[in-house]
């Protein structure tokens, strides 16, 4: 962005220009949506969106890293106290599911981020480690809480591989039709729970 909005009124209106652009790429898909378009349908002076967002593929970016912050912002509250006390079937089933539910719920995300794999490849490579990192940590911190006895690189290495195995399963799940997916999910849920219980068996 060229600059962050500080004032309500402000905030206020960067999101409307995200929330009409995410809308036009799914409609129209990204190549067919201008600036002055976007402008149009947000009711706002085209010059005050180039206030925020120098061209089309800064809305694109800012998209992505809202989605970034929310998947972040979802690992974190799902790993409560209460979590520590779930039963392992019962805390993947959770996580699996309250994603899979993201996911379904904001069909830009996959628009967002194919596109951004086409424009430039290093964008989208660089935001998801923005993502890993945070969520592989929560996943560690959470997982030596659940048994202690683990080794600190121990949890390291568990956490990495099931952020890393979930989240390429749950992208291929967004690129085919609905029963597909489901069974994606169906599979991936009881791959980690296979995985997990090797560590923390109950």
């Amino acid at each position: 962005m060229r600059r962050k909005p500080q004032q309500a009124r402000s905030q206020e209106r960067v999101a409307r220009i995200l929330n009409v652009a995410e809308q036009m790429f799914i409609e129209a898909g990204y190549q067919d949506t201008t600036t002055r378009a976007i402008a149009s349908r947000a009711e706002i002076p085209v010059g005050s969106l180039y206030q925020f967002f120098p061209d089309k593929a800064a809305i694109l970016k800012a998209l992505a890293a809202k989605y970034i912050e929310q998947e972040r912002q979802i690992f974190a509250d799902l790993h409560t106290e209460e979590a520590i006390a779930l039963s392992l079937s019962v805390y993947v089933e959770r996580v699996l599911d309250t994603y899979d539910r993201f996911y379904t719920a904001n069909p830009g995300y996959r628009i967002v981020f194919e596109q951004l794999l086409k424009a430039t490849p290093e964008v989208p490579l660089s935001m998801y480690e923005e993502m890993e990192i945070p969520l592989s940590a929560e996943l560690q911190k959470f997982l030596a809480r659940r048994k202690p006895s683990l080794d600190p690189a121990q949890c390291e290495l568990i956490a990495t591989i099931s952020v890393e195995v979930v989240g390429t399963l749950q992208w291929l799940s967004l690129h085919r039709d609905e029963f597909f997916r489901a069974k994606v999910v169906d599979e991936t849920k009881k791959l980690i729970l296979g995985y997990l219980k090797l560590y923390l068996d109950e």
